[in-house]
């Protein structure tokens, strides 16, 4: 559902991502793993096309995703792919109903109907008498559980997340966790998860290892 071909990504004189090639199926949920300056916030982001490679290719359900041209692929992006990240980026003067329906009103799709499916998506996640509270009215866990609910309410392809428990703590972490597990098991949604975390990493199905841009080592969790 999700393949990249010998990605290269190079800042200044430093080679970021070194020729990354992955696909990833349907439901699949992989985490990604290795140290600090590895390059894995990179590759996430030239898989979501938030950030283009020097060269190679991301495909997904057979778009070639830089092949676009710039509105048709922000219009892909919003479509096909949600994004979670360590900080939930919630908008601080919208509900959390609201923060949710922000990706399908840019969509298009009209107040009320956005609402509605905002709400739902709410409800799916846990978060269904907490729809018309403020971010700051929301524990760290509930407002990234707002951010999951937003990502997810495009019914995207691919979920793409970067540390999305990095400021959580362990029971709010392991929760969240089995909220993907769950989701993938309702919906048969994909994940591709960012973690220093090797027990949550475990979780997953599939780990892949990276050090100094390139993947080093895949393990399969289950």
């Amino acid at each position: 559902m999700l393949v990249a071909e010998n990605l290269f990504k190079k800042y200044s004189n430093l080679t970021v991502v070194n020729g990354v090639s992955l696909s990833i199926a349907k439901g699949e949920i992989v985490s990604v793993t290795g140290p600090s300056g590895a390059g894995k916030s990179t590759l996430l982001h030239l898989l979501g096309g938030l950030d283009k490679p020097d060269s190679g290719q991301v495909r997904v359900n057979d778009t070639d995703l830089f092949a676009l041209p710039g509105k048709k692929q922000a219009a892909f992006r919003n479509k096909q792919m949600g994004f979670v990240f360590q900080f939930h980026h919630l908008l601080p003067e919208f509900s959390a109903v609201e923060n949710v329906a922000v990706p399908l009103w840019i969509s298009g799709v009209g107040k009320k109907t956005a609402l509605a499916k905002a709400a739902d998506m709410l409800n799916i996640v846990g978060l269904s008498g907490r729809l018309d509270n403020k971010p700051s009215e929301l524990s760290g866990g509930e407002q990234q559980r707002v951010a999951i609910a937003r990502a997810l309410v495009n019914q995207p392809s691919v979920i793409m997340a970067d540390e999305p428990t990095g400021n959580l703590d362990s029971n709010n972490a392991l929760a969240i966790h089995k909220l993907f597990l769950d989701l993938r098991n309702k919906f048969g949604q994909t994940f591709v998860m960012i973690t220093h975390n090797e027990e949550l990493a475990a979780m997953t199905d599939r780990t892949l290892v990276m050090k100094d841009g390139k993947i080093v080592e895949e393990r399969y969790n289950k």
